[in-house]
């Protein structure tokens, strides 16, 4: 036998399954390697299963999911020498989009065996949940306001029947009740009133969209849009020219480049496509904190 490769699934993920996994694993034991198979049962388990994996110092640790369940496992792994491969089995699959993984077995496994990993820099944000000071990484992106409100309203149940499906429920119902509290950016030594932001250290969101054009995540710095209006029909704007590339054009859109972002005021927070919790927060970068393969 070769090296172990530890893989963690998420059996709940949309289009995963427990087959699909097992056929992975199988191709991975007929390449010669020994592979052990990590069931998440919660929210958060896969972060305590990729720090209990990682101890073993495996050849790999293959992150079986969506967005979600990835970014968990990043945060059981960061700072980590055990490279990350990704499966991607979930909703949406930014990151497989924004590095090029596969999505049939075989070309996710080939990639996961051949492939060289390289080194990238994780977002990092600090807030406080429910009184107590918290950190947690993300490798795609940070979402303030509007979105994250509709990432928090998405319900569960909808979202395994229909996916995608819910998080647009959300967001219309979000749209229909909207009125955003005025937040302010501290972009480095700058600072920017606005209501909604992204941040990103990915360039794509929600799918193909990029938002952040320029973001790369073996970048060390931040890329942030902030949105300045505050009213649905500025949303409606903003939604229409990221849809069509060019919403970096709008004249109350801020578009830079940052090492450190502090958001004030009160505001729902998402990261990875997953609810994280309120403002006040500081955004900032961990540099080559994580080996990803691809």
């Amino acid at each position: 036998m070769k090296s172990l490769i530890v893989i963690i699934s998420n059996p709940a993920a949309r289009s995963s399954s427990v087959e699909k996994v097992k056929k992975a694993s199988d191709y991975l034991r007929r390449q010669g390697y020994e592979t052990e198979l990590l069931f998440t049962e919660k929210s958060g388990h896969a972060r305590e299963l990729a720090r209990r994996a990682i101890e073993k110092q495996p050849f790999r640790v293959i992150a079986a999911g969506g967005d979600g369940t990835i970014n968990e496992v990043i945060n059981g792994m960061v700072h980590s020498t055990v490279p990350l491969a990704i499966f991607p089995l979930g909703t949406t699959n930014v990151l497989a989009k924004e590095i090029g993984i596969p999505h049939d077995i075989e070309g996710a496994m080939h990639g996961a065996l051949s492939q060289t990993p390289r080194s990238v820099s994780l977002g990092k944000i600090e807030f406080t949940l429910e009184g107590v000071p918290s950190v947690r990484y993300f490798c795609l992106m940070a979402g303030i306001g509007f979105d994250a409100k509709a990432v928090y309203g998405a319900n569960r149940t909808i979202k395994k029947i229909s996916g995608e499906g819910a998080y647009v429920l959300s967001g219309i119902i979000n749209l229909i009740h909207y009125h955003p509290n005025e937040l302010f950016f501290r972009v480095d030594d700058k600072e920017y009133p606005g209501y909604a932001a992204i941040i990103g250290k990915a360039s794509r969101y929600g799918g193909n969209f990029k938002v952040t054009p320029d973001a790369d995540i073996r970048d060390p710095n931040l890329h942030i849009c902030i949105f300045r209006g505050g009213n649905r029909t500025d949303l409606l704007r903003y939604a229409y020219g990221i849809i069509r590339g060019t919403h970096l054009g709008q004249q109350d859109i801020v578009y830079r480049k940052a090492s450190t972002i502090e958001i004030l005021g009160n505001a729902h927070i998402q990261i990875d496509g997953d609810y994280l919790g309120t403002t006040p927060a500081t955004v900032t970068t961990e540099k080559d904190s994580l080996q990803i393969v691809y």
